[in-house]
């Protein structure tokens, strides 16, 4: 798979270089290793595919890919475990037919994996959909100059849409590409005066999973990030501010989180200062804490959370909606459907969107009642009942609006002044706030009911002697 990617790279960026007319230097292949690139040896036979690819792609991949790029850290043990040429070509023709250059081809390969292992939801981890994921970055807008971060990156998938993200708005409308299908390809020069700080500053994650980051690593390549900040790393641990104290503090100006809600952790493992913010052992609430650790004083947020975060009545829910509320700018709560996860997980979440710092003067609030797909296990695509485009816009309209018009309580979206969250006990949850209206229903008169009743009646016991009548 690896050597499928870095092959997908090299071309990636050959063909960048023509349409730039720019010369090109073989970032991965030197010239005596091109025979190592996977567009040429996967029409080998398994007699002369097997040992080179045992023998020297894997030694490449150990020893070369570390020089160049950071991805060779997930890279260091690897080894050909595949015993037969036979099963080889079958392993390579398998992989050749993977759409790896659609969307999140990566990301639905892990969900796969999940399913078929039964691990889904043991260690909270769930993919975000990928429009759920986009749909963040739209309400965000980061730009080339930001430093992202995810603490829970899994498959990389909120690192690798910001790039798709930046690419696509910084493009030039001569260069974007139609193909064949349709599909728009966006080459991204306008990031040109950016490409060191995307290359080695824009992205980073950490995840505690050495299979997610191996895939993540992956996916980021496929997506031209060829030295991401990607870290074996638990960050609720204290061990993350140990070994990266820069990066545990204040140092990202937007973070994107699904982080795992992996109900109670190990005291011993959290790290004691997110302690000193929230006094607990749930997961959803600690990573809040540690995210506005991270940020830098002004940096933006967007963490999904169950349901539980915005109503829970225990002393850290109320604590850590209180530290939302007061020490920093709580600006929307985003109450998504229950079935946005599923087949896997049907649980109710919501995204918040917050900024480190300040305080809250009033909170959007937004009733997301569809997502452009059903919301049952099959979940079916449905264009004609998606929320999200109204949602990014009327978001980005409310943060340009100087206005103090609340809207009514009644609509898809409104504000709600923090003094009555307060008053409250800080609750967030939707219901609470939005009035919802009953339609009148109109019913007859009981006796003009009644009297239909009998004459029904007559009409089935009129029936009943007809067909007693035909039996004689």
């Amino acid at each position: 798979m690896f050597l499928r990617l870095l092959d997908l790279s090299e071309t990636r960026e050959e063909s960048r270089a023509r349409r730039l007319n720019q010369p090109f230097t073989g970032r991965y292949f030197r010239p005596d290793q091109q025979e190592l690139r996977w567009s040429r040896f996967r029409h080998f036979g398994g007699a002369e595919m097997l040992p080179l690819v045992r023998d020297k792609g894997f030694a490449f991949l150990r020893d070369s890919v570390v020089k160049v790029s950071k991805l060779g850290v997930f890279l260091q043990n690897a080894n050909c475990l595949i015993p037969s040429g036979s099963l080889l070509v079958t392993a390579v023709n398998a992989i050749e037919e993977m759409p790896l250059t659609e969307a999140d081809a990566k990301g639905d390969l892990y969900e796969h994996l999940l399913s078929k292992l039964s691990t889904a939801g043991i260690a909270g981890q769930f993919r975000t959909p990928r429009h759920i994921s986009l749909t963040m970055i739209q309400l965000l807008d980061p730009q080339p100059t930001d430093i992202v971060c995810d603490p829970a990156c899994g498959t990389a998938g909120f690192l690798v849409g910001v790039m798709q993200y930046l690419r696509e708005k910084f493009s030039s409308l001569a260069l974007i590409e139609t193909d064949a299908e349709g599909g728009r390809h966006f080459p991204g020069d306008l990031l040109e005066p950016y490409r060191d700080h995307i290359q080695n500053g824009l992205l980073h994650g950490y995840d505690f999973d050495q299979t997610m980051l191996r895939i993540a690593a992956m996916n980021l390549l496929l997506h031209g990030v060829e030295s991401p900040a990607i870290v074996q790393q638990d960050t609720l641990s204290s061990s993350f501010s140990e070994r990266h104290p820069r990066e545990s503090k204040e140092r990202f100006t937007i973070i994107f989180a699904n982080p795992p809600f992996k109900g109670q952790l190990d005291e011993e493992n959290i790290d004691p200062s997110l302690r000193t913010h929230v006094k607990t052992k749930k997961s959803e609430l600690l990573f809040i804490a540690l995210i506005l650790r991270m940020l830098q004083p002004g940096g933006r947020a967007a963490v999904i959370v169950p349901d539980g975060v915005l109503f829970g009545s225990s002393r850290a829910h109320t604590g850590i909606r209180e530290l939302l509320l007061e020490q920093n700018q709580l600006e929307a709560v985003i109450s998504l459907p229950a079935g946005v996860f599923k087949p896997y997980a049907g649980v109710s979440t919501a995204i918040l969107l917050f900024t480190k710092g300040g305080s809250t003067d009033r909170v959007w609030f937004y009733d997301v009642q569809a997502d452009g797909f059903s919301l049952d296990d099959k979940r079916t695509p449905q264009p004609d009942k998606d929320d999200l485009p109204d949602l990014v816009k009327s978001w980005h309209t409310a943060r340009q609006s100087s206005g103090k018009a609340m809207g009514e309580r009644t609509a898809k979206h409104f504000f709600v002044p923090a003094s009555e969250i307060r008053a409250n006990n800080f609750d967030l949850s939707l219901n609470r706030y939005k009035q919802t209206v009953h339609a009148e229903v109109t019913f007859d008169a009981p006796d003009l009911i009644l009297q239909r009743l009998k004459s029904l009646e007559h009409e089935i016991l009129t029936d009943v002697e007809t067909l007693e009548g035909m039996l004689k």
